[in-house]
């Protein structure tokens, strides 16, 4: 265990230099001058000149990528041409947001999936009634169902809010939900709560029928096995079958899922923060594109690669947890 421990370890840093490079090599190659954009049009060619030089931009480029590394693992990831503060400053802002709702939909997209799974898997009455709606809101893409419910659950029914956070972003750790608790104020947690539910939800329905469908699968196939059936035939409940011989022996393909799903997430929320007015890196990301703003482009892409990377290097050791055979 230890030793696939210290090579999924050694396999996740060396993804990570590949991520930087692809970066780097983008950031290099993209049009336009970063200089222009960071001084503006009406810059003079000695500053462009000067500012130039302050960057390393006439370096060669293998020295311009060892200090690029170098100024990462100092967390350094450059000035924002748009905000003009520094990218690690911009993602310590917006990214508290982007995690709350990520985490949010990813508990309810488990949730989901789980219940999918066993209520097809033990052929549960009344499953295919929840089953049925679930699969075709997953058929829409994730942006036709926020525009759908905003309508319905705002305009319509008037029972969810169709915008923003709720309270005031601008707590100590960031985490409305986390400082609510601690702060001991119920109030603003329910509030909360009510902002998370509709973009949360549009984002975890397709994870929650990937999750539900390979879970699923697993649990059939394990389900006709030997052992499963002599623990039926003792009289054990279907329940009891299935939290004593089934789940631990099912769950290795659902957790890889599960992992590739958290990491799909994090792109598809950039669509739904935009939708939804959610002060997150996914709109940091539209508002930086649109004026190649470099460093927070390539800021918001290592963060998000380095989440997927090192997600799925968990859900592996995860895996091997539950089932060692899988170490060898």
């Amino acid at each position: 265990m230890f030793r696939f421990i210290l090579r999924r370890t050694g396999s996740a840093v060396v993804l990570l230099l590949v991520l930087s490079a692809i970066i780097f090599v983008l950031q290099a190659v993209s049009p336009g001058d970063p200089v222009k954009a960071y001084l503006g049009a009406n810059a003079s060619p000695e500053a462009i000149a000067a500012k130039r030089e302050e960057l390393g931009l006439n370096a060669p480029l293998y020295a311009q990528y060892l200090r690029f590394i170098a100024n990462l693992l100092h967390g350094d990831l450059g000035q924002s041409f748009r905000t003009h503060r520094p990218v690690l400053t911009d993602l310590q802002s917006f990214l508290p947001a982007t995690l709350e709702l990520v985490l949010f939909s990813f508990v309810v997209a488990v949730l989901l999936g789980v219940l999918f799974a066993v209520s097809g898997s033990l052929r549960l009455k009344g499953g295919a009634l929840f089953r049925g709606p679930l699969l075709l809101l997953a058929a829409a893409p994730p942006f036709l169902l926020a525009l759908g419910g905003i309508v319905l659950f705002y305009a319509q029914l008037g029972v969810l809010p169709a915008s923003g956070r709720g309270v005031d972003s601008s707590s100590p750790t960031g985490f409305v939900v986390l400082d609510s608790i601690i702060t001991g104020q119920p109030d603003a947690i329910g509030l909360t709560f009510q902002h998370l539910l509709l973009p949360g939800v549009v984002l975890a329905i397709a994870p929650a029928i990937a999750i539900g469908r390979i879970l699923r699968s697993s649990l059939d196939v394990t389900m006709s096995a030997d052992y499963v059936r002599t623990a039926e035939s003792k009289g054990l409940t279907p329940f009891a079958v299935l939290r004593r011989h089934v789940v631990r022996n099912s769950i290795g393909p659902g957790l890889s899922m599960a992992g590739l799903q958290l990491g799909f997430m994090f792109a598809g929320v950039v669509v739904v923060e935009q939708i939804f007015s959610w002060p997150g890196i996914g709109n940091y990301l539209a508002g930086s594109i649109p004026v190649s703003d470099f460093p927070a482009i390539a800021g918001v892409t290592l963060v998000l690669g380095t989440v997927y990377i090192v997600t799925n290097a968990v859900v592996d050791i995860l895996q091997v947890a539950a089932d060692p055979r899988l170490a060898a």
